[in-house]
């Protein structure tokens, strides 16, 4: 059905992203494949020993209550567990969060708004409003699983008639508000491939105003591998709704680096760490203090995973 419609065609699961941006004309498929029936898409196979496969549309809420994903993967379920509400985990899928779009105050209004300023770069502009002399459209990554996949590894699968490709969740995204993902309009998300757990521990933590529904502002995803002394033997430090992508910040990562870490070491990272954070004006709260809550995120999230050792 998609090699047949081309461009006029979307996939929709859940819908809860697709929809909404129909219904303020930001998307304008004419026609819609859903894959509620795809039964092959529902599934998740696996042990975290050797890894698990989620289907790309396996719930927010069966990823959230899979005993393995609680147990062995906490960082994937609390992120699915912090996405909107009860009634839309029940709806949205887990490949359907990793390929949200990018939002923005000026792109999120409906279409008679977004005339009346003369719409925007990212849907049938030609200006960014965030930055009116930039080239590039600056609208964030605002995914609570991408920077969580990120930082853990994570893989996905992409399928179309041309054949399928796999590819880590890193390479999935652009630094780009309109062209953020590395997948084309033809290829469908099949599954999500979790890596084995072998002693490494990941944790998420989520900025936002109120305490469920609304959207990332800042999001930290946080790996580590620790030796048996509490040594850092590889880490991945990933910042998500500060970007038009997941930033790694990897001066804080090369800072920790075979080194135990000590409240002064969390400090000098979590310093480090903040400064490649990019909040512009385009979402909730100050930019500036967005920017500033990073520092704050990264420090937690290392205390937290170094507590554990």
């Amino acid at each position: 059905m998609m090699a047949d419609n081309g461009p006029d065609a979307m996939f929709v699961a859940g819908g809860t992203d697709l929809y909404p941006n129909m219904k303020r004309r930001q998307q304008t498929p004419k026609v819609v494949i859903g894959l509620t029936h795809v039964n092959e898409l529902r599934t998740a196979k696996g042990q975290p020993k050797d890894g698990v496969v989620l289907g790309a549309n396996v719930t927010l809420s069966e990823v959230t209550n899979d005993p393995r994903i609680r147990d062995a993967y906490p960082a994937v379920a609390r992120a699915a567990e912090l996405i909107s509400t009860p009634l839309l985990r029940n709806m949205g899928s887990i490949g359907g969060n990793l390929l949200l779009d990018t939002r923005c105050n000026y792109y999120d209004q409906n279409y008679e708004w977004r005339k009346a300023i003369h719409f925007c770069m990212k849907k049938d502009g030609e200006i960014c409003w965030v930055a009116p002399s930039s080239p590039r459209c600056w609208a964030v990554q605002s995914s609570d699983c991408a920077p969580v996949m990120v930082a853990i590894g994570a893989r996905v699968k992409l399928v179309s008639t041309s054949g399928e490709r796999m590819i880590t969740a890193a390479e999935l995204y652009n630094d780009d508000g309109i062209r953020h993902l590395n997948k084309r309009p033809d290829e469908l998300l099949t599954e999500i491939h979790l890596p084995p757990v072998n002693g490494w521990r990941a944790t998420y933590w989520k900025l936002r105003r109120r305490g469920s529904f609304d959207f990332p502002v800042l999001g930290v995803a946080v790996w580590l591998k620790l030796s048996k002394d509490g040594t850092v033997e590889d880490s991945k430090i990933i910042l998500g709704g500060v970007g038009s992508h997941p930033i790694q910040a990897i001066t804080a990562e090369r800072m920790i680096a075979g080194k135990k870490l000590t409240e002064e070491l969390i400090r000098d990272a979590a310093q480090a760490a903040y400064q490649p954070a990019k909040p512009l004006d385009n979402t909730d709260f100050a930019m500036t203090w967005r920017k500033e809550m990073a520092r704050f995120y990264v420090a937690g999230t290392l205390r937290e995973l170094a507590a554990q050792n």
